[in-house]
């Protein structure tokens, strides 16, 4: 590795002296800590497809300081030739990412600076813009930090914790989601040990969390995804915290690729599951889990990436959906910014 992560670092922020969208490139992580520096609208789309940043709050974060910087460079003073294009970058910012609805409530909080100042000249709309996207930011700070305090409430000192994927700092602007309790609980003497598992085929548990749990001073330990059943038949975990890309209203929650076996897995050995997120993540207008799309992504990823040669034959067909959905039934609670909820859901 050639730098460690510094927990003061911004994971993805608003460059005003160049105005641009800065953010940590995860892809290149652990192993090289790269600041991108984006304008135009297919790089800022590619960073969010290529996962460059990754994670649904981060996500909506770079989204909003996204379509700011982007309008930014739409020369023009007419307001219909202005909220045109404004709408178009939008639409097509939107589907870098179809399962992770931060990126669309984002955008949507963004287009509604427009819908509320119909009238206002270019240069003041452009204003409102920077600030409305500020504030999502600033936002989701604060949201972290609730959630971390509600989560924390459910632990013990010494708990011994599993989190799949990485719902941490790197995908938030500060503490994360599921892992904001563990930042909070090293902070206050919790003296807590981390499971961490890699998650396949991307490894953000391998890469990015045990990455930065570590930087951050805790005790963490990886263990491959098909570990988790050994570690809790033998009583070595006491609860798993997991973030959440989409809740439907009824309480199923989608999130990376492997997430519904360890919540399957808790459930057989009675350990708590509990999935942490924003508010923004629950998406009322989705019933259940089977109405969620859910992205497909390249074969590349599991054959041949992050391997030295390719790990597979050549043709195999490849099966790769990025989440899967946790049914609410695996679910001990959800835990938001504004409470915890548990079964039967009523948001």
């Amino acid at each position: 590795m050639t730098e460690w992560y510094d927990a003061g670092r911004e994971t993805v922020y608003l460059n005003e002296s160049n105005n641009t969208l800065a953010m940590i490139d995860q892809t290149k992580l652990p192993y090289e800590l790269k600041t991108l520096e984006l304008k135009g609208i297919k790089d800022i789309w590619d960073a969010i497809y290529l996962l460059k940043v990754r994670g649904a709050p981060a996500i909506g974060v770079a989204a909003a300081i996204g379509i700011y910087v982007v309008s930014l460079s739409v020369n023009t003073s007419d307001r219909d030739e202005f909220d045109r294009r404004f709408k178009e970058n939008k639409e097509y910012l939107n589907s870098a990412r179809p399962t992770a609805v931060n990126l669309s409530w984002a955008l949507n909080r963004m287009d509604a600076v427009l819908t509320d100042n119909p009238v206002l000249p270019v240069p003041d709309l452009l204003q409102r813009l920077r600030d409305e996207a500020l504030r999502i930011k600033a936002e989701d700070t604060e949201m972290c930090l609730k959630i971390g305090e509600n989560a924390l409430s459910l632990l013990k000192k010494g708990s011994r914790l599993l989190t799949h994927c990485n719902a941490g700092q790197l995908a938030t602007t500060k503490y994360g989601t599921a892992t904001a309790a563990m930042y909070l609980g090293h902070e206050r003497g919790y003296d807590l040990h981390i499971y961490c598992d890699e998650t396949r085929p991307l490894l953000q548990g391998a890469r990015l969390t045990a990455y930065e749990l570590m930087a951050a001073g805790m005790d963490v330990t990886l263990c491959c995804d098909n570990m988790v059943a050994s570690l809790m038949r033998q009583g070595m975990i006491d609860a798993v915290l997991v973030g959440c890309d989409r809740v439907a209203a009824n309480g199923d929650v989608a999130n990376k690729i492997g997430t519904s076996v360890v919540a399957t897995v808790a459930k057989r050995y009675n350990v708590p599951f509990y999935v942490c997120g924003p508010t923004s993540t629950i998406d009322p207008m989705t019933k259940t889990g089977n109405d969620i799309v859910i992205e497909q992504r390249p074969a590349e990823e599991v054959t041949e990436m992050w391997y030295e040669r390719r790990m597979a034959p050549e043709g195999v067909k490849v099966y790769n959906p990025a989440f899967d959905i946790t049914d609410n039934e695996l679910i001990t609670a959800i835990i938001t910014e504004r409470g915890i909820y548990r079964a039967p859901y009523d948001f």
